[in-house]
């Protein structure tokens, strides 16, 4: 006789990983996803696909709901609404361990007591798995993560890049579809989290695997995955590729939040061919390529990022086969950040508004470069322009 309550179809399905989606189906798919705890909204109607074998990330602030919509793909919190499927089994209901889903949590949580190899070894024992079968896939674990000779010591013997490593292998080693990764890198210095992205991007990329990792760090969404969800305030505000993100966001609040970007409020005067005339109070008039999507807003902002900036010290320069009704603005250089690839000015307008520009230190020597107080031409094309409702 047992405690143990009768599974549901879809359970049972998932506990034992037939998940496969149909041919042009996603491996998982959400649909209008909702958690709230107390008054508080944290996840709000949230719908996504997401394909087999992609490297995805939810990108967002703290509070957006990331991590909540994470720990309900998990099996960790129930959805209030909606649904989640997993090659076409809806798995909302289904319990942690009934999930062929695997999660990396941010502080490794590791098993002190345990060795390494006990420690990536512990799912398989409680799945019951053969003991020559955990041993094989044990070792197989190890290499995978570069950590042989290491079998035997404790997670306090190892330092915090080998401890990423454990705990990347213990989630992998049952084989999940969908292994899901929390901040998985926050504790490593820049350096170590730049060589363990390029590990993960490579592993993700010979296991054919799905990724999902939640981040606030936004270089490490756009270097790591394949498309990115930016949430905000418990809701997706745009999934698209890094670039697309980057270069065409759908909002003032996505181009702010992602990367640096100079932003001018203005008021649409007219429409000349495939470009807008923009009035702005700090930058004077602008002219910028006409949007995408057609905006009818009469108030307007106008993106640029700073490394489209350009600037000299006579006016702009003309270059072959690039616009030729460039945005001319006057000003002086406020401010100097050196960062060694490259250097970021900030330019005080003669309208009153402040732009800056980065610009490539291509030479060792800082011949070519500016100083504070010097007056300097900053200039960009309307094809450098993004056009935004305000």
């Amino acid at each position: 006789m047992t405690d143990e309550l009768p599974r549901t179809d879809a359970a049972a399905n998932a506990a034992s990983g037939d998940q496969h989606p149909a041919a042009g189906q996603p491996l998982l798919r959400i649909e209008g996803v909702a958690k709230t705890f107390g008054t508080f909204r944290a996840v709000d109607g949230v719908s996504l696909d997401i394909k087999a074998g992609e490297f995805f990330a939810l990108l967002g602030p703290s509070g957006c709901g990331k991590t909540t919509l994470l720990r309900m793909l998990a099996g960790f919190e129930a959805p209030d609404e909606g649904r989640i499927l997993l090659g076409g089994q809806d798995i909302a209901q289904a319990l942690p361990h009934e999930r062929p889903i695997n999660m990396m949590f941010q502080s490794y949580a590791l098993f002190p007591h345990l060795s390494v190899r006990d420690n990536i070894a512990f799912g398989l024992k409680r799945a019951g798995m053969a003991r020559a079968d955990i041993a094989s896939r044990v070792a197989e674990m190890v290499a995978l993560v570069k950590l042989e000779g290491l079998e035997k010591r404790k997670p306090d013997q190892l330092s915090g890049g080998q401890r990423q490593r454990v705990a990347l292998a213990r989630a992998l080693a049952r084989r999940p579809q969908l292994l899901l990764l929390d901040e998985p890198l926050a504790a490593l210095d820049k350096k170590l989290r730049e060589s363990t992205q390029a590990e993960l991007m490579e592993l993700q990329r010979r296991l054919g695997m799905t990724f999902i990792i939640v981040t606030h760090d936004q270089e490490e969404a756009m270097t790591m995955a394949s498309r990115i969800g930016v949430m905000n305030a418990g809701k997706l505000a745009q999934v698209a590729s890094p670039r697309e993100l980057y270069e065409a966001p759908r909002s003032r609040w996505i181009a702010e939040f992602v990367g640096d970007v100079n932003l001018f409020e203005g008021e649409f005067k007219l429409r000349d061919g495939h470009r807008l005339v923009i009035a702005t109070r700090e930058a004077g008039t602008l002219v910028a390529a006409e949007p995408r999507e057609p905006v009818s807003e009469a108030k307007l902002s106008v993106a640029i990022r700073p490394e489209k900036v350009k600037l000299s010290r006579r006016g702009p320069v003309f270059e072959a086969g690039r616009e030729t009704a460039i945005n001319s603005l006057d000003g002086v250089i406020a401010d100097i950040c050196y960062l060694g690839g490259i250097t970021t000015y900030k330019v005080k307008l003669d309208e009153g508004g402040m732009v800056q520009a980065s610009v490539v230190n291509s030479a060792r020597l800082d011949v070519d470069a500016y100083s504070v107080n010097q007056n300097v031409v900053a200039w960009f094309t309307p094809d450098d322009c993004v056009v935004l409702p305000s």
